[in-house]
């Protein structure tokens, strides 16, 4: 697997994605949520992403892993962060996004697998 940059993989675009629907959905929340559940859950969000990013353009594979472990906790984040919107009742229909989430958790760990037996 020869990797060119964080934008050849799918977990990366698939995350993008993922924060693109977070964003959308939260413009409809409460006025009272701008600096909170909004705010969280944009950026947890936007952090899935970035630390895929940020660590496949470091140097060491130990330095790439670490960041998508940093990822993987910004995605249980946000999915907390869904449950909690989906309570408050801001949110329904949210089986869309549960799906990239699981797809997007398979797939970092998939990847950090990858790299730790890769010599």
């Amino acid at each position: 697997m020869k990797l060119r940059g964080h934008k050849d993989l799918e977990v990366w675009k698939i995350s993008v994605d993922l924060a693109v629907d977070i964003y959308k959905m939260t413009k409809n929340f409460p006025k009272e949520e701008t600096y909170g559940l909004i705010s969280q859950m944009r950026r947890s969000a936007v952090s899935i992403p970035s630390n895929i990013a940020e660590g496949a353009a470091r140097k060491h594979k130990k330095e790439f892993i670490q960041f998508l472990y940093i990822g993987l906790g910004s995605l249980s984040e946000a999915e907390t962060q869904i449950i909690l919107a989906e309570r408050l009742g801001y949110i329904s229909d949210t089986s869309e996004l549960y799906e990239k989430i699981s797809s997007i958790k398979k797939m970092l760990n998939r990847l950090i697998a990858h790299l730790e037996n890769k010599k």
